[in-house]
């Protein structure tokens, strides 16, 4: 039921998309232009400064619903447009994923029998695992809600990226699913001998021991939303160092408490978070594209501090930018 809810509501909101897309000059069609200059999922210098997030380059209820659109057709037809480096990326990843993939049986038989002679484990699982599905809802709300009574722009701005983000996320590891059709480690029973098969689409949904309805494992959905998530925020605060370490240590332990709840292999985590990832990466470098469209000649005037890794030694950084 709630992956079904997804698709709807992904359904729900393509509907503006069919106005939008009769006009002539849109910003769609602007940040696609800009798209042949800069991949938005490739390296791109973005103002993160405070100042940044103003009346200029917040969002408006249309331009929220143009930029998602533009968020979900660039994730979709990214294969159709990888180069050179983007196939290489891609083949180093695969290369990681296959090598885990060897160890997907003995890592989720280990993970199974340390959560049952750790209740600790099993309760603390149980809560952080909500944290990728119905509880980052009520985060986002939060950030928002605070964004709202303190008039910062900045996290009023983060946390709707956030949810487009989400959303984009959602949408690719909803198809991903329906094209893999991969069973899941709940589907063995404990003295089963489990082998994770992909049945590819319209594969007949399986079911667990108990007889309840599975859905398809790759990826994982709750590690994508949440590193989709995570790195929208690590990418607009990543000049607080703190922020992308709780955000992405956050977005991990969500994608190994599927491991500890036996909901997913090691693969499947592995590759939801890559998609997160990829889904966050695209999401931020889009909106910058899109404030540099509302406020081309906007100085930056920012601060940011880093640790950089040099020598065998830990360093300290500040860059200040005019």
């Amino acid at each position: 039921m709630r992956w079904l809810f997804r698709i709807q509501f992904l359904l729900l909101l393509s509907l503006p998309f069919a106005g939008i897309g009769q006009q002539k000059d849109t910003l769609v069609k602007k940040l696609d232009s800009l798209s042949r200059k800069t991949d938005s999922a490739g390296k791109q210098s973005n103002n993160i400064s405070q100042k940044a997030y103003n009346d200029n380059t917040s969002f408006t209820f249309k331009s929220y619903f143009q930029l998602l659109g533009d968020d979900l057709k660039q994730e979709f037809t990214k294969p159709f447009h990888m180069k050179g480096k983007d196939w290489a990326r891609l083949a180093k990843f695969s290369v990681v994923a296959v090598g885990v993939g060897f160890a997907d049986e003995p890592i989720q038989r280990n993970m199974v029998e340390l959560t049952a002679k750790h209740s600790g484990i099993r309760k603390l699982s149980s809560t952080i695992t909500k944290f990728g599905g119905t509880y980052e809802i009520y985060t986002l709300a939060a950030f928002g809600t605070y964004g709202v009574i303190f008039n910062n722009d900045k996290m009023k701005t983060t946390t709707l990226l956030a949810t487009q983000a989400f959303i984009a996320g959602g949408a690719v590891e909803s198809v991903t699913k329906y094209l893999t059709g991969r069973t899941r480690p709940s589907a063995y029973g404990p003295n089963t001998e489990s082998e994770p098969k992909f049945y590819g689409p319209f594969s007949k949904t399986a079911r667990n021991i108990n007889g309840a309805k599975e859905y398809s494992s790759f990826p994982s959905g709750h590690t994508t939303v949440a590193f989709a998530a995570a790195t929208v925020f690590a990418k607009e605060y990543s000049n607080t160092v703190y922020v992308p370490i709780i955000a992405y240590s956050a977005a991990t332990l969500i994608g190994l408490s599927r491991l500890t709840e036996n909901k997913h292999w090691a693969t499947d985590v592995l590759v939801g978070a890559g998609l997160g990832y990829l889904s966050g990466n695209l999401v931020v470098n889009n909106y910058h594209r899109y404030a540099k469209l509302k406020a081309p000649n906007q100085p930056k005037n920012s601060v940011s501090f880093n640790l950089d890794y040099r020598f065998g030694h830990v360093m300290p950084g500040m860059i200040y930018s005019f």
